[in-house]
């Protein structure tokens, strides 16, 4: 895994020390917490408070002779957000603000990252003129602008319209991006009001057929013109930040959404079939407090204490039972913690503060086999691991208890009886008596708490 720095303050830190902004101590203290928690030391720096954020952008502004701009109250150019794609704005934490001929002047918080300048120029053609704002700011303008535009739109749900029906929207005759746009989210608003988390778009003859997952039973509710056919599939794919040219790999990507005044996030599933493409959609809700998800206080308290004991923290339910919406909750709740917290997931359902969340990526060879060679290193204190997908990944991170770690996983089950059955088989051998603690999620308004103490009765 790629460790998170800023070469502007890797340059200039000791320049720190010289000024006497930060003494040397300090400076150390802040390197070996940054280089453990995988942040760059600018952070730590200001949340330690030995340096505000005002007086380090100064400094830089100072030596750098590069102009500071603060984009508290700044309006860009939206038509300069098309020159960086929203990946790129927060990979590389640069947001475009204006255009004179053929310079493009971005804001960094990092302006001497030369690669994502060289990156930029490469995929714009213009030449970059870099100011430099506070991290925060600009991260903050990247979700303000960029989600407007790369989300499918604002989606109105009302009471009364129990009966609407997304096929509504195929009687328009003009074939635009906008009217894609529009079926797009036409097909979502009508999954929500179904209370559908799970739909698949599936191509046959005379064009492809969008199901959804009600339960056990996948329902089709209409079909979409093959005339249709590739320019929604480009859109959902341009939307999800996938390639819209590559149809013969696999490919896996976010589509971000709003449902009203809550930003919902999907996961988007291309995968190669005889017939073509076969697209999966998940939806997931933001996550609530523990306090707003059914549990009781004695759950909470359980979890709570088991949390700060090494052991395996297991999550189970069905097929979309939630169990994903109930372990963002309860890192939700360490968030805060002074504890390293660090996920490995295939997509990030959503940001959360203070968590090191890590996205595996087959395209460039970070699989699960990379993650468990060096997540290590990072020292992290609790560890989020999605699903078990290999005996060697789950005896790896079973071992991890021994040195101390917290870890929590989910495992389909439909029951207990199911779970005992699955448990019982031999892969499983070293991992069930670490288990410390199962989270079972029966449904959205029964969920198990079970401690080791009742672990005791219920897994044999």
């Amino acid at each position: 895994m790629e460790l998170v720095t800023n070469k502007t303050l890797e340059k200039l830190k000791y320049d720190l020390v010289r000024d006497g902004l930060v003494n040397y101590e300090d400076l150390e203290k802040a390197q070996e917490i940054a280089a453990s928690q995988n942040v760059n030391i600018g952070q730590i720096l200001i949340k330690s408070n030995l340096i505000s954020e005002d007086t380090l952008l100064k400094f830089l502004e100072s030596k750098l002779h590069i102009p500071y701009v603060d984009l508290k109250d700044y309006s860009l150019d939206k038509r300069c957000l098309s020159y960086v794609s929203f990946n790129d704005a927060q990979k590389y934490k640069i947001i475009p603000l204006f255009k004179i001929e053929n310079v493009l002047t971005v804001a960094m918080a990092d302006p001497l990252d030369l690669f994502a300048i060289d990156k930029i120029v490469e995929k714009t053609g213009c030449d970059i003129e870099p100011v430099v704002s506070a991290e925060t700011l600009v991260l903050k303008k990247i979700e303000e602008y960029y989600k407007t535009d790369s989300t499918v739109g604002q989606i109105n749900i009302e009471s009364s319209e129990n009966k609407f029906d997304w096929q509504e929207e195929l009687h328009n005759d003009v074939l635009s991006d906008e009217h894609i746009q529009i079926l797009i989210r036409a097909i979502l608003k009508q999954a929500i009001l179904n209370n559908v988390h799970e739909m698949f778009f599936e191509h046959i003859p005379n064009g492809l057929t969008v199901n959804f997952r009600q339960g056990s039973e996948i329902v089709e509710t209409g079909q979409i013109p093959s005339v249709l056919v590739v320019p929604f599939i480009s859109k959902l794919k341009a939307l999800s930040s996938l390639d819209a040219n590559v149809c013969e790999l696999p490919q896996l990507g976010k589509l971000i959404f709003k449902v009203e005044d809550i930003i919902l996030t999907a996961s988007i599933s291309a995968f190669p079939t005889i017939n073509g493409e076969r697209i999966s959609l998940k939806i997931y809700k933001p996550p609530k407090p523990l306090c707003e998800i059914g549990l009781s206080d004695i759950q909470i308290n359980t979890v709570k204490r088991i949390m700060e004991t090494p052991g395996i923290v297991l999550v189970c339910g069905s097929s979309l039972a939630g169990k994903t919406h109930i372990i963002y909750s309860v890192l939700s709740e360490y968030s805060h913690s002074d504890k390293n917290i660090m996920t490995i997931e295939s997509i990030a359902k959503y940001n959360l503060e203070n968590i090191n969340q890590c996205e595996l990526n087959e395209n460039i060879g970070f699989n699960i086999d990379k993650a468990m060679r060096f997540i290590e290193f990072q020292s992290p204190d609790l560890i989020y691991f999605e699903g078990i997908t290999s005996k060697a990944a789950l005896d790896y991170f079973s071992s991890l208890v021994f040195k101390d770690k917290v870890l929590i996983t989910e495992f389909l089950a439909d029951n207990m009886a199911d779970l005992n059955k699955k448990l019982s088989y031999s892969d499983f051998e070293m991992f069930k008596p670490l288990i410390s603690c199962i989270i079972f999620v029966h449904n959205q308004d029964r969920i198990e708490v079970l401690d080791r103490d009742d672990l005791n009765k219920f897994i044999k």
